[in-house]
């Protein structure tokens, strides 16, 4: 049997009047994923738990079937993971977001992507805090674009420390990290402006009218966690497609080996008919293969309706369609689509509601064939609801005739 999980971070999203009562995942054109549905089971997934932050960390490790009130430490270890940086025992790792802030005492944080920064543009940036500011106590490593990794060696975790895009367009000094360690944390997020400010890519980016990367936000800290892997637990051998250092970082410690795919940029632009052959082609390989989207999620935190809606059409045509085209030529397999956590339009940041899965076996007897659609509202009126969400996984890889029946 092969398994194959395809993910569009933040599908999910609220009905809006401007698409008459309509989400964007039902009003957007999706016949492929409307066909598992239909054809296939479909219903809604709880993936955050109680007590947890609706996060795509938190989310993801709960679609490849881990409890995150057993395993979840923070973003920030996740991260480290996929860019080989090793922790240990008390270090914490935090994510570095290159953010735009505004001026004054209380700035707002005007974009928590600083402009999309590209990965080059941003390395040259993290390399010179490193050179700079790097020492035995902390470092700085450069990822993907906006995001990147601060290490606090022997640091500490308990302080509150909010993400930044749950504050776009908000004064920022009521949501500064604050508790234990959080004043060694703002000392370092004050002294990265200063070097920040007359860097030369922000003023080469200024002249051209693009948002400068003139302040770093340090969030998701956590010790870096202990899991058992995906081939311990299911005896499954899989693989991870994804542009987001998170996402290969939970696959490292899944025990999922991390596939690159050239032009994967973890936006809207990304290389969506890549991560689908990718995945094709690691399945001669592998048992399961998890390939994750990034872009309808980037839209949700924009705002951006249009291009959240093409996001969605193009993860269905480019990601969705081309494996489900090649599905009757790898054998007894299990195609499933879902999103990890809705990311409205109407609120820009990530909400704890369940998303809609379906899934579509090509094994006889094994799809329900409900004759819905692809969406949140078919999702509740197939009356299928998997909570705790950990155990659809569970449900995927075992006995899923019967196992999906039962609930």
């Amino acid at each position: 049997m092969k398994y194959i999980i395809l993910l569009g971070d933040g599908m999910a999203d609220y009905p809006l009047e401007a698409l008459g009562g309509r989400t964007p995942l039902e009003a957007a054109r999706t016949p492929n994923m409307d066909r598992i549905a239909a054809e296939g089971t479909v219903g809604l997934v709880d993936t955050i738990p109680a007590g947890f932050k609706p996060g795509s960390d938190v989310a993801n490790l709960t679609v490849l079937g881990y409890d995150p009130a057993s395993c979840y430490t923070g973003r920030g270890p996740l991260e480290a993971a996929n860019m080989g940086v090793s922790l240990g025992p008390g270090d914490v790792a935090f994510r570095c977001n290159l953010v735009t802030l505004g001026d004054g005492e209380d700035p707002v944080m005007e974009d928590f992507t600083a402009g999309h920064i590209t990965t080059g543009e941003a390395r040259l940036i993290v390399e010179d805090l490193q050179k700079a500011m790097g020492n035995e106590v902390y470092q700085f490593y450069p990822g993907v674009s906006y995001r990147h990794l601060f290490v606090w060696r022997d640091g500490r975790e308990g302080m509150e420390a909010t993400p930044p895009h749950d504050i776009t367009g908000r004064p920022t000094k009521a949501y500064l990290p604050r508790g234990d360690g959080a004043g060694f944390i703002l000392r370092v997020m004050e002294e990265a402006k200063g070097h920040l400010r007359a860097h030369p890519v922000n003023l080469a980016r200024l002249e051209k009218g693009k948002r400068p990367a003139n302040a770093i936000w340090l969030w998701g800290q956590g010790r870096a966690p202990r899991m058992k892997t995906i081939e311990e637990r299911f005896g499954l051998k899989g693989a991870v497609i994804s542009a987001v250092d998170l996402l290969n970082g939970i696959g490292v410690y899944a025990g999922l080996s991390p596939i690159r795919v050239p032009g994967a940029t973890g936006y809207i632009d990304t290389n969506y008919v890549g991560k689908a052959e990718g995945a094709l082609a690691a399945l001669k390989e592998v048992d399961l293969v998890f390939v994750h989207v990034e872009a309808p999620d980037e839209m949700g935190h924009e705002g951006n309706l249009e291009g959240k809606i093409k996001a969605i059409e193009d993860f269905d045509e480019k990601v969705v369609g081309t494996v489900l085209r090649a599905l009757p030529t790898l054998g007894p397999a299990r195609l499933m689509v879902l999103s990890d956590h809705p990311t409205p339009i109407s609120v820009r940041t990530h909400t704890g509601e369940a998303s809609p899965f379906a899934v579509f076996s090509t094994v006889a007897g094994e799809n329900m064939a409900q004759g819905l659609t692809y969406g949140e509202k078919a999702g509740r009126e197939s009356g299928i609801v998997v909570s705790p969400g950990w155990r659809l996984m569970e449900l995927f890889v075992g006995d899923w005739k019967n196992g999906i029946r039962s609930l």
